[in-house]
C-alpha cells in the first residue's frame, strides 16, 4: 500500500514514528525524574523522623507494610527499597551539584552508587 501512495508517504510515516518514539522517551524520562524526587523525599522523611522521634529501624518495616496495604499492586515500596531511598538521601544530601544530577539518572543507577 505504501508503494501506491509514494515515497512522500514513507517520509511522512517515518516522521510520525520518530515523533512517537521521541514523545515516549520524553514521557519516561519525566516519570523517572518525578519518581527519583519522590524517592529522595521519602528517604529524607525517614531520616528526619528517625532523628526527631528517635525511631529505630522497625519504622521502615512498618512503613513498607502500610504502604503495600494502601497501594495494592504498586511496586517500589518494599522494605529493601525504602532502605535504598534512605541510603540514597544520605548519600547525596550534602552535595547540591549531585542532587541535581541524580534526578536525571534511572533509579537503578542511583541505588548502585
Amino acid at each position: 500500500m505504501k508503494s501506491m501512495i509514494g515515497k512522500e508517504y514513507a517520509v511522512f510515516l517515518n516522521e510520525i514514528k520518530s515523533r512517537i518514539v521521541s514523545a515516549r522517551i520524553h514521557a519516561i524520562r519525566s516519570v523517572n525524574k518525578e519518581l527519583i524526587k519522590l524517592y529522595w523525599d521519602i528517604g529524607k522523611s525517614i531520616v528526619e523522623r528517625q532523628e526527631k522521634y528517635k525511631w529505630g529501624n522497625a519504622v521502615v518495616e512498618r512503613l513498607a507494610l502500610d504502604l503495600k496495604a494502601d497501594f495494592k499492586g504498586t511496586f517500589g515500596f518494599s522494605v529493601q527499597n525504602l532502605w535504598y531511598m534512605r541510603q540514597f538521601y544520605l548519600g547525596y544530601k550534602d552535595d547540591t551539584i549531585l542532587q541535581q544530577a541524580v534526578g536525571e539518572l534511572p533509579w537503578g543507577h542511583n541505588i548502585l552508587s
